[in-house]
């Protein structure tokens, strides 16, 4: 193998590793962008309901990852870094799919990817009245 080739087929397998999962935005309302918050700070919820207090939705969020690289877990990262990214602190879950059996089964015969799926609200909690 010639040098350049391995040199590029190092760097495809090495973005293939580390771009498993991939998560847009699109954000939402017409107010002004806010600024980064840390990763750690972004909660998740499985449901609105469990949000502590009053929020602004700030973005639609979808994942996907090839269900042989990802987990659920990685997924959530993804997410919770895009919501850091715009500002948001908590990401409400909407669905996570996983691609049939079928599908992955056409995936390793034919070398198909087999995507999993997330979708999410990502919010910015507003401090409770009287908190500064």
């Amino acid at each position: 193998m010639k040098p350049l080739s391995r040199v590029a087929l190092a760097s495809y397998l090495l973005a293939s590793l580390t771009a498993c999962v991939t998560t847009n935005a699109t954000r939402l309302g017409t107010g002004a962008a806010l600024a980064p918050v840390p990763v750690e700070s972004v909660a998740i919820y499985r449901t609105a309901s469990q949000v502590p207090g009053k929020y602004q939705e700030v973005a639609l969020l979808n994942s996907k990852g090839e269900s042989s690289w990802t987990d659920e877990a990685a997924m959530f990262r993804s997410m919770r870094k895009k919501a850091a990214e715009l500002g948001a602190n908590g990401i409400i879950l909407d669905a996570v799919s996983e691609p049939s059996a079928g599908a992955k089964v056409a995936s390793a015969i034919f070398g198909t990817g087999a995507e999993r799926k997330g979708r999410a609200i990502a919010i910015l909690i507003l401090p409770a009245e009287g908190t500064p």
